[in-house]
């Protein structure tokens, strides 16, 4: 219940600092704010149809990602350093009426998610993977933004996340959402 709203993961350690004593389980979600502040130089606009050379944008995928890296894995650090239980989420690739600039998105989106399933395979985290539990039109209120049901389902995930059995171990395990099987995936062009 630390979140705020336009938070990077520059954020995260002033969040963990605020960190209520009776804090059982952290769930990380970020990312997603800062692939926004990226968006512009990989040649993606998500409000406008503005593009750029692929290759521009291309070449700057590997600065952005090891950008992207060194900040997430001092977000984690910084959660890690409680001592509690960590979960951590994927970015999800939200829903743009624009099909181009949906495939645009979750191509650069799939830039940060590498980074964030890396550093939770790496640490053995589970990975709520938000692509999977946002997958349906019906799951955003806005190309960005979960929706009143998107946010149940996620929440719904975060609960399974943190009331499920110590026993599963230490092991890094991917949470997918409760979509049904006959839902219109976001992306999924037959």
């Amino acid at each position: 219940m630390l979140a705020v709203d336009g938070a990077t993961t520059d954020n995260i350690a002033d969040q963990v600092e605020r960190l209520p004593a009776a804090a059982t389980y952290l769930v990380l979600s970020v990312g997603g704010n800062n692939a926004l502040t990226e968006a512009s130089r990989l040649g993606i606009s998500f409000f406008a149809d503005s593009r750029t050379s692929s290759a521009i944008a291309l070449g700057s995928f590997r600065e952005i990602s090891e950008n992207f890296e060194k900040r997430y894995r001092s977000a984690v650090g910084a959660c890690l350093r409680p001592g509690l239980s960590l979960g951590v989420c994927t970015i999800y690739n939200g829903c743009f009426p624009d099909e181009a600039c949906q495939r645009m998105a979750s191509v650069a989106l799939a830039v940060f998610n590498d980074v964030i399933l890396r550093v939770a395979i790496e640490h053995g985290l589970p990975v709520i993977d938000l692509r999977l539990v946002c997958c349906s039109p019906e799951d955003y209120a806005n190309p960005i933004e979960p929706s009143s049901v998107g946010g149940e389902k996620i929440a719904r995930v975060i609960v399974a996340l943190v009331t499920e059995s110590k026993e599963s171990g230490s092991a890094t395990r991917v949470l997918p959402g409760p979509a049904s099987p006959d839902a219109k995936r976001i992306g999924n062009h037959e």
